[in-house]
């Protein structure tokens, strides 16, 4: 079965914000190691080194990517266990994401947003969130890992027209 898009297009002063939501039957501070740990990020999207403070830069990849998959990404914002928010300039273009956790009745809701450039391929980054953030569920829950060719370019289209609200 195909997965279903699930982000939403947000018109901002500054543009369009991407915003995608997924919900953890865990509490936040369990959620919050899933986005800021190694062992956490590792199993869903990808290695890091260097020193995790704000201000910092660390250095990244992405294992669920071919070829090197390496940039810098800095932290600009950290708030434990609710919010965090990177910045990364690679071949590919200029990102500023951020993510958001709260917790209600048992249920952690991460909030993630990517602030997009005016020129972001959106047909391709909201499918590669898409199918990130279902590797993270994926993760959290044993299921097996999605394949991204489910993702795209199936899913191209929705972004591309997807209406800012």
């Amino acid at each position: 079965m195909a997965p279903t898009p699930t982000a939403e297009l947000h018109a901002t002063d500054a543009g369009r914000d991407l915003v995608l939501v997924r919900e953890f039957r865990a509490p936040i501070d369990d959620v919050w190691k899933s986005l800021t740990t190694p062992e956490g990020v590792g199993p869903w999207f990808g290695t890091w080194s260097g020193t995790p403070t704000v201000g910092d830069t660390v250095e990244f990849t992405m294992t669920a990517e071919e070829g090197d998959a390496t940039s810098a990404m800095t932290i600009t914002a950290c708030t434990p266990p609710e919010h965090v928010a990177i910045t990364n300039a690679d071949e590919y273009g200029a990102w500023h994401l951020e993510a958001r956790l709260r917790e209600a009745d048992g249920i952690t809701t991460l909030e993630f947003v990517h602030h997009l450039t005016p020129d972001a391929p959106i047909g391709e980054v909201g499918a590669g969130w898409e199918y990130y953030l279902d590797r993270l569920v994926a993760s959290r829950t044993g299921a097996p890992m999605p394949d991204f060719d489910d993702y795209y370019p199936s899913m191209q289209s929705y972004f591309e027209h997807l209406p800012a609200r």
